[in-house]
């Protein structure tokens, strides 16, 4: 099999095509159908064509996890300004966040965050050399860290979009279904179905899962080696509850086809697949000559120029396949990234 580096996952994006903006209506999206298979044509569609393109007994598992406003600003006892991201909640009030300052305050110290809390820095995470902070939140009202970030924290819209976050950004950048609160990035395939596209598709019998895998900052982090096995992924916490595993079983007897909803839920499923743990944290790197055990059919928005995702949705679709309906995106003018349009591709034959 052909040897893989990170320049093989590069293309030229023009700017104006990355989406600052949802779409007016969830469903209106456009969505690339590949589904014909690997040698068959691409058609343009909307997303709301999405339930004739299935079938009655197929299992749609979608990723419930919930975005949290885990964006925080505030200033060091020197008055030097800051922002938080916060990564994940520990116990108590204790959370893992992203740092950027212009000199790293000394452990110990407290900052004071916009919204009349603080904030505690405890030291690096994992360990010593991690690249995480860890921080106890205190507040008079003693609010839980989930309860201060609803309260004082900005919906952390990804790196390319160039707005500050709205009201607008706070109900679209969620998902209608998500449940579960940690994620500081949206499962964005998700951002596409509404109430009324869910009740459509139950209603052809097309079933309906779910998994969490709560969506870290380091889904954007760049991959810097050429050799893209020399790649560290972030870790991710995910969990596939025992309903949908039976769910999935049961797909897999009818003759159904899993359908992931998103990298996400991918990430989620191959994770259990491969090590038979039903959550945790997960690191799996999914590259072209993957094995995949459980994923059918899979619903993406389009991806970032020589990303992880790039890596994965090649690996799962094929990456002459991929790279061509990357082109015809391009040519045809749909909308990239978090708030942009989608694709529906099917597994290519190992």
């Amino acid at each position: 099999m052909r040897n893989f580096t990170l320049s093989d996952f590069d293309f030229d994006l023009p700017p104006e095509l990355v989406a600052q903006h949802p779409a007016v209506e969830r469903t209106s999206s456009r969505l690339l159908d590949s589904t014909a298979g690997t040698s068959g044509t691409a058609v343009d569609r909307i997303f709301k064509d999405l339930p004739s393109l299935l079938r009655a007994g197929d299992l749609l598992v979608f990723n419930d996890t919930r975005v949290v406003k885990a964006r925080l600003f505030g200033e060091k006892p020197t008055g030097g300004k800051l922002e938080l991201l916060v990564e994940r909640v520990l116990t108590g009030n204790e959370v893992v966040a992203h740092m950027k300052v212009s000199k790293k305050p000394p452990v110990g110290t407290t900052l004071q965050m916009v919204g009349g809390f603080s904030a505690t820095l405890l030291g690096r995470w994992p360990d010593e050399q991690g690249a995480l902070f860890r921080f106890a939140f205190g507040s008079d009202a003693n609010e839980d860290p989930y309860a201060l970030m609803s309260r004082c924290g900005h919906v952390p819209l990804p790196p390319y979009i160039t707005h500050t976050d709205s009201a607008d950004d706070e109900s679209r950048y969620q998902t209608v279904f998500a449940r579960v609160p940690g994620a500081v990035a949206a499962p964005t395939a998700a951002l596409h179905f509404d109430e009324a596209l869910l009740a459509e598709l139950a209603a052809r019998g097309i079933e309906r899962a779910s998994v969490t895998l709560h969506v870290g900052a380091g889904t954007f982090q760049p991959v810097k080696t050429e050799n893209i096995a020399e790649h560290t992924m972030h870790a991710e916490r995910y969990e596939v509850p025992e309903a949908t595993q039976r769910a999935i079983a049961a797909c897999k007897a009818r003759g159904g086809r899993v359908v992931a909803v998103g990298t996400t839920t991918v990430r989620t499923l191959e994770s259990w697949a491969k090590t038979g743990e039903a959550s945790g944290d997960t690191r799996i790197f999914i590259t072209p000559g993957f094995a995949f055990q459980h994923v059918d059919v899979l619903v993406t928005n389009f991806h970032l120029p020589k990303s992880t995702l790039m890596m994965l949705v090649s690996a799962f679709a094929g990456y002459e396949h991929v790279m061509a309906l990357y082109a015809h995106a391009i040519a045809q003018h749909y909308r990239f990234f978090s708030y942009g349009d989608a694709m529906l591709l099917a597994r290519a034959p190992s």
